[in-house]
């Protein structure tokens, strides 16, 4: 019963969270209900930015969907964001239907251009469109960097810093260091 419960409050807290949204950004807001989203689960869509989420969205505690100024999200149906999720975008992020997430999955659409005038303060960024296909598991702690594109059905391993293109039906693992170093 108590399962019960936590759903019911996730939706009533994910209803209030939209509809926030809705009454402060209007139209470049576009949520299809039900949605699971739960109150710590951080949901930041500056003036110019655009969120659109689609059917049946599962969020876990403290994860962060932010739209910077002019920038775009788009969400499929049947998306599934564990704990500790990042999902920011400057220019755009979209990820298709029957995507997973596994905890703490990152994805960042701009990198800081350190070599601006002013460096890191300036706040100057570079940025590309980030696309993930349909069905996409990515696993834990994967950084998803500007500019990648992964094709439907494909899998990305725990672990990985991706950037580029990866092809439909990809399973992508990167190589670990298994060598022990050994401390006198």
């Amino acid at each position: 019963m108590n399962k019960y419960i936590k759903a019911f409050n996730s939706s009533v807290s994910g209803f209030f969270k939209f509809l926030g949204l809705k009454i402060t950004r209007g139209s470049k807001v576009k949520i299809s209900l039900p949605a699971m989203i739960p109150a710590s689960c951080e949901l930041d869509v500056r003036k110019g930015g655009s969120l659109i989420i689609g059917k049946r969205i599962h969020a876990l505690p403290n994860g962060r969907i932010a739209v910077r100024n002019g920038g775009k999200v788009t969400i499929g149906d049947n998306f599934y964001m564990n704990s500790g999720c990042i999902i920011t975008a400057h220019e755009s992020v979209i990820i298709g239907n029957g995507v997973e997430f596994g905890p703490y999955v990152c994805v960042y659409d701009q990198d800081h251009d350190f070599r601006a005038e002013g460096g890191l303060k300036a706040k100057k960024f570079k940025t590309a469109p980030v696309v993930i296909g349909n069905n996409v598991w990515i696993g834990a702690n994967t950084i998803i960097l500007r500019g990648t594109e992964i094709g439907d059905n494909s899998v990305i391993g725990a672990g990985s810093v991706i950037k580029g293109k990866y092809p439909a039906g990809s399973v992508v693992v990167q190589k670990r260091n298994e060598e022990v170093l050994k401390v006198d």
